[in-house]
């Protein structure tokens, strides 16, 4: 009986590479250090738990360079192919937008939590936001749907009391509980469709289930096309997509802007890396079932967001942050474009790398408008379009990177990171044979111009009454410096982020 056990058990036991999974692990280490140190901390010095954290994020991402010599994969089954963690460069890339999504939020979070004055529990808000980060690096590189699973909600749940987190505050309160009642209805509809595809294939490795999914018993074929279609609903409510989108201005509006910053780069990030995974790696059998069905999220998306940003009201209160939001939103159908193309695709896995791409830029551009809003909203606490008026005068740098950061958001010069993007996904509609999808692509991209240039001529215009100079703080300015070098960068050499749209990312 023992000598049956013994290969059993060997071929039960998982190998563990450390460092494959070190960026991740380091994130949460340091979320629990900064827990367990504000029991100890005095309250003159909590500010340097946010400083640790922020080292720590730096940290994280830095273990990301001895990975890139090559994939490594860990907590595999001994004698197949079957691995829960893969560092490849698809897990690599979205670990450097969600580590540095999250250190460029932590460096807009020292300056709100100072000027908060004690209102905000700085120990628990520091790790909610590193456990959420961690969740959100350990995800892309999740190969099966347990894991994935796990991850999606190890990222969410901490987010839902960030953005919660003002005690007292009637409109984070109710936010909080938006995002929370309409996530967890997202996330029960998945396990469901994981089940369904667990069901009829055996397993949840997603290699596994690539293979097996092909080859179901007719009796079970629409169980798994259910299955299919289930769990790319949790997906796609993550990723803000029409119609699961109706959570995200309000939510931003309630939760500290700095978390609403996080969750517009870093929220994004997870949601398409997992719908990634699971349409390119798990389903790419079933490319009619979840292609058409992206197309048509895409188109929706992209028009709902962008004519809901050019109905905001510049005078009303929030309606700088409101328009971030609906433009997140108009941004997520620009990003559902490159993975619906991919079911079109002879490549997928060459086709996703727009999304991609469009991904890095939008998250580098978008953090320094949050930046620039979490500026004014020190001064104009309910952060109105109107509030942005005559910003150049009061301080011209801030404004000159404003409207930097709005263009490349529109896609035009000199943003010519945001124009090469743009074309980048446009070009991947065309390619699949998506021509409709790339004319309502263009139409958004107009509406998209009117309401930025409108922003960004306020920027200019003269001020009403004296100009009142913004004092910029040490971590405003690092955050706001680098975006801004970030985006220009980007600007200049747009090869830098381009080149992971005609590469084979796993």
């Amino acid at each position: 009986m023992s000598s049956l056990a013994q290969p059993l058990a060997a071929s039960l036991v998982q190998s563990v590479d450390w460092l494959a999974i070190a960026p991740p692990t380091l994130t949460a280490v340091v979320g629990l250090v900064v827990l367990v140190a504000d029991l100890f901390i005095a309250d003159a010095k909590k500010a340097l738990l946010g400083w640790a954290s922020v080292a720590g994020l730096a940290a994280s991402a830095l273990l990301l360079l001895p990975l890139l010599d090559g994939d490594r994969s860990t907590f595999c089954v001994n004698g197949t192919h079957a691995c829960s963690y893969t560092a490849d460069r698809f897990t690599l890339v979205i670990q450097f937008l969600v580590l540095g999504g999250a250190l460029l939020a932590a460096l807009l979070s020292v300056t709100a939590l100072k000027d908060a004055d004690k209102q905000l529990p700085e120990g628990e808000y520091w790790f909610l936001l590193l456990s959420s980060a961690a969740g959100a690096a350990l995800l892309p590189a999740s190969r099966d749907l347990a894991t994935l699973i796990v991850a999606l909600e190890v990222a969410s749940l901490p987010a839902f009391a960030l953005v919660g987190i003002r005690h007292g505050d009637k409109k984070s309160s109710e936010a909080a509980l938006k995002f929370f009642l309409s996530s967890v209805t997202a996330t029960a509809v998945s396990l469901m469709g994981i089940s369904f595809v667990y069901a009829t294939t055996g397993t949840l490795y997603l290699t596994q289930v690539a293979d097996r999914i092909q080859h179901v018993d007719g009796q079970l074929h629409t169980l798994a096309q259910t299955g299919v279609v289930l769990t790319l609903v949790g997906f796609a409510f993550k990723t803000a997509a029409v119609p699961f989108h109706f959570w995200v201005p309000d939510t931003y509006v309630g939760a500290p802007l700095p978390i609403a910053a996080y969750l517009s780069v870093v929220g994004k990030a997870v949601g398409f890396s997992g719908l990634i995974l699971v349409t390119v790696v798990a389903f790419p059998s079933y490319a009619d079932v979840w292609g058409p069905a992206l197309a048509a999220l895409a188109a929706l998306t992209m028009t709902v967001g962008n004519v809901g940003a050019l109905r905001q009201q510049a005078t009303r209160a929030y309606s700088a942050v409101r328009l971030l939001a609906w433009s997140s939103v108009g941004q997520a159908g620009y990003l559902l474009v490159p993975i619906a193309a991919a079911a079109y695709s002879d490549d997928a896995e060459h086709s996703i790398g727009s999304t991609v791409a469009y991904a890095l830029m939008y998250a580098a551009v978008n953090l320094g408008a949050f930046a620039v809003a979490a500026l004014v909203g020190r001064t104009r606490s309910v952060n109105r379009i109107t509030d942005y008026r005559g910003l150049y005068a009061r301080n011209p740098l801030t404004a000159l990177l404003m409207a930097f950061f709005l263009l490349c958001l529109a896609g035009l010069p000199p943003g010519i990171i945001g124009l090469f993007a743009k074309v980048t996904v446009f070009s991947a509609a065309v390619d699949a044979g998506l021509g409709w999808l790339a004319v309502v692509m263009a139409v958004n991209v107009v509406i998209a111009l009117f309401y930025y240039l409108q922003w960004t001529a306020l920027l200019f215009r003269a001020p009403e009454g004296e100009p009142a100079k913004h004092r910029l703080p040490a971590p405003l300015t690092a955050a706001l410096t680098l975006t801004g070098a970030l985006g220009i960068a980007l600007s200049g050499a747009p090869q830098l982020v381009l080149r992971f749209a005609g590469t084979a990312l796993f």
